[in-house]
C-alpha cells in the first residue's frame, strides 16, 4: 500500500508541474493573440484593395501578360506550404499539411508534377522525415512574420512561374494557409495565386460595389501591370502569413487551455485514488492493531 501511495503522490506532483507550464503558455499566447489579429485586420483591408485594383487593371487593360494567361498545357504546379516554427498548437500544422496532400493529389490525378515551397520548421521537418523533396524553405518568423519574407518568397514564385518548363518553371501557384475566422475556429485554405485569378467575394466584404472603376493607364498598361502584380503578390503572401500567426496564437492558447484542464482532471483523479490508498493502508493497520489485541488477551 505503501508503494503504491508513494506512486500516486509522484504523479499528482508531476500533473500540477505539467498544469503550471501549460498555464503559462496559455498565457503568454493570449497576450500575443491580440497584436497579431491587430496586425491581420489592418492588413486585410489592403489586401482586398490591391486585390481588386489588380483584377480591375486586368480586365480592362486587354493585354498579354505573362503573370495572367492561362496555359494551355499545365504540366507542373507549386504549393506554397505555411506551418508554423514550434508545436504546442493542436492540429494547426497538420491541417495545412493535409490540405496540401489532398491539393497535391488532385493536381496529380490532372496530370500535373507538384513541386513544394515550404514556410515554417513544421513543413520542413514533415517533408524530411518522409525523405521528399521540396524547392526552398523559410523559417524563424511564423510567429512574427516579417514583409521581407513575404518579399523573397514572392520573387521566388515569380522567377519560377517566368521560367521554361525545362528550367523548372511551374505554370501554376497555389498557397495553402490557416485562415483566422475566430478565436475557435481557423480553417486552412486553399488559393490560387498565379495566374492571377479574381476572387468574386472581395468586392463585397470591403463593402465596394461590384463594378470596377474605368482606368487610364500611364504610360501603358503592360508597364502598369509590372509595377502592381508583384505589389499583389507580396501582399497576398503577406497576408497569408499575418493570418497563419494569429491562427497559430489562436490554436496554441486553445490547445494549452484543454492541456491545463487535462492536467487538473489528472490531479483531482490521482487525489482520489491516493486517498483510497491511505484509507486502505489506515484500515489494514487498525485491524492488525486489533488482531494482535485480541491475540494478547487471548
Amino acid at each position: 500500500m505503501g508503494a503504491q501511495l508513494r506512486e500516486y503522490r509522484a504523479r499528482i506532483k508531476s500533473a500540477q508541474t505539467m498544469q503550471k507550464v501549460t498555464s503559462a503558455m496559455e498565457l503568454i499566447a493570449t497576450s500575443r493573440i491580440s497584436k497579431a489579429r491587430r496586425r491581420m485586420e489592418e492588413s486585410n483591408p489592403y489586401a482586398r484593395a490591391v486585390t481588386q485594383a489588380v483584377s480591375a487593371a486586368a480586365t480592362y487593360a486587354d493585354i498579354d501578360h505573362v503573370l495572367l494567361n492561362e496555359h494551355a498545357d499545365v504540366r507542373r504546379a507549386a504549393i506554397v506550404v505555411f506551418t508554423s516554427d514550434r508545436g504546442l498548437n493542436g492540429a494547426f500544422s497538420s491541417g495545412v499539411l493535409k490540405e496540401a496532400e489532398e491539393l497535391a493529389r488532385l493536381l496529380t490525378d490532372q496530370g500535373k508534377e507538384v513541386t513544394y515551397f515550404l514556410v515554417g520548421r513544421k513543413a520542413v521537418g514533415y517533408f524530411t522525415f518522409r525523405s521528399r523533396s521540396y524547392e526552398q524553405e523559410w523559417t524563424g518568423t511564423s510567429e512574427k512574420p516579417e514583409f521581407g519574407t513575404a518579399r523573397e518568397i514572392g520573387k521566388a514564385l515569380v522567377e519560377r512561374f517566368t521560367a521554361d518548363h525545362a528550367d523548372g518553371g511551374v505554370q501554376e501557384i497555389h498557397f495553402i494557409y490557416n485562415r483566422f475566422v475566430n478565436m475557435v475556429s481557423q480553417e486552412p485554405t486553399t488559393v490560387r495565386l498565379l495566374p492571377l485569378e479574381v476572387v468574386e467575394g472581395d468586392a463585397e466584404q470591403s463593402g465596394m460595389e461590384d463594378l470596377f472603376p474605368l482606368y487610364d493607364f500611364e504610360p501603358d498598361p503592360a508597364t502598369v501591370l509590372d509595377a502592381l502584380l508583384p505589389v499583389y503578390i507580396e501582399a497576398r503572401l503577406f497576408n497569408a502569413m499575418l493570418h497563419s500567426a494569429a491562427s497559430e496564437q489562436a490554436a496554441r492558447q486553445r490547445a494549452m487551455k484543454a492541456a491545463s484542464d487535462n492536467a487538473q482532471e489528472l490531479v483531482r483523479d490521482y487525489t482520489r485514488l491516493a486517498n483510497n490508498a491511505r484509507q486502505a493502508e489506515i484500515t489494514q493497520q487498525i485491524s492488525e492493531i486489533v488482531s494482535g489485541a485480541d491475540a494478547l488477551a487471548s
